[in-house]
């Protein structure tokens, strides 16, 4: 019995953290790239990703993954609400290394 639970639990750690890496990877980033790719970003979030406007996320110093992942999120339709059109619009156009790019360049702003 406690070597089937074992197993289970095995099972279950090794999917969800294969799954895990599957749905997280990147391509490997680059930051001046990014900093030339991150101009029309820079009208809502700021050139550094502090964003100056009111209701607009601050993205610097974030998780490049997690960047990489939102807006991969916007442009696939799956992240919607009041901005949810506006940024699939500006992803759409972006590819996923210049996705990675651009994560890399907000993420590495203090």
């Amino acid at each position: 019995m406690k070597r089937n639970i074992l197993f289970s639990f095995l099972y279950i750690a090794s999917t969800l953290s294969s799954s895990a890496a599957f749905a997280g990877s990147m391509p490997s980033g680059n930051y001046e790239n990014g900093k030339m790719k991150s101009f029309s970003c820079q009208f809502c979030h700021g050139q550094t990703g502090v964003a100056k406007k009111n209701g607009y996320p601050h993205i610097n110093n974030q998780n490049a993954l997690y960047l990489y992942n939102s807006m991969k999120a916007y442009q696939k339709g799956e992240r919607t609400g009041v901005y949810g059109n506006m940024m699939k619009q500006q992803l759409s156009v972006l590819t996923d290394q210049d996705l990675a790019d651009i994560a890399i360049y907000f993420s590495e702003q203090p």
